[in-house]
């Protein structure tokens, strides 16, 4: 991995920069904001039909309901506790910029602000499977509203650095993040949700 840039410059630019000195992690570091939706489009189809073979259509909609919860819980414990934790020793801080970091350098690079699959597809199996030894009759129904709970969050994450968001709501949600990366960086840790935010008192507001 090459020198990390300085936290204190920032680039307001849809520009990168490079991160391996390898030609292929340096690709696979860097990913078309489509990516979420062809790759857990379908997965989410799938699972969301499959649920309603052996499940009532309420309890479908209540257990991927519960699914949605917990990834905004999962997507505020990951910005807050493992994407903004400062480490000490130098090998953390290069692996913390590879991580974090270079979103804040660089926050509006269209290429790296959706998660890669090298990332997402591993930790699609491992939830999986974790729902599926905690809540096996309702595996299907929590995993779909989990994934969607994701591709929102990636769908949100593009727009808010990328698109001009005109609607209220969009307005809100991109001033929201805005305030995290030009104002205050340890509070609106929550993207495509404040819930976790307002649970655990880290909103800021202007």
């Amino acid at each position: 991995m090459l020198k990390p840039k300085p936290n204190s410059i920032v680039s307001n630019l849809d520009e990168s920069v490079r991160l391996f000195q390898s030609s292929f992690f340096e690709r696979i570091s860097h990913t078309h904001p489509a990516w979420p939706v062809v790759l857990f489009g379908p997965v989410i189809l799938y699972f969301g039909w499959r649920s309603f073979e052996h499940t009532m259509w309420w309890q479908v909609s209540i257990a991927a309901m519960i699914g949605l919860l917990i990834w905004s819980l999962v997507e505020y414990l990951f910005h807050r506790v493992v994407f903004h934790y400062e480490p000490k020793t130098d090998w953390g801080k290069k692996f913390h910029f590879l991580a974090h970091g270079v979103h804040h350098a660089y926050p509006n690079d269209s290429t790296r602000l959706v998660l890669p699959p090298i990332f997402t597809i591993p930790a699609a199996f491992m939830f999986y499977w974790v729902f599926a030894n905690l809540a096996a009759n309702f595996v299907d129904p929590i995993f779909s509203g989990f994934a969607i709970g994701y591709v929102f969050y990636d769908i949100t994450h593009f727009a808010t650095h990328n698109l001009a968001m005109k609607s209220r709501v969009g307005r809100w949600i991109k001033q929201y993040h805005m305030l995290h990366h030009y104002t205050d960086e340890d509070h609106n840790f929550g993207v495509s949700s404040p819930l976790w935010d307002y649970v655990f008192g880290t909103v800021r507001r202007k």
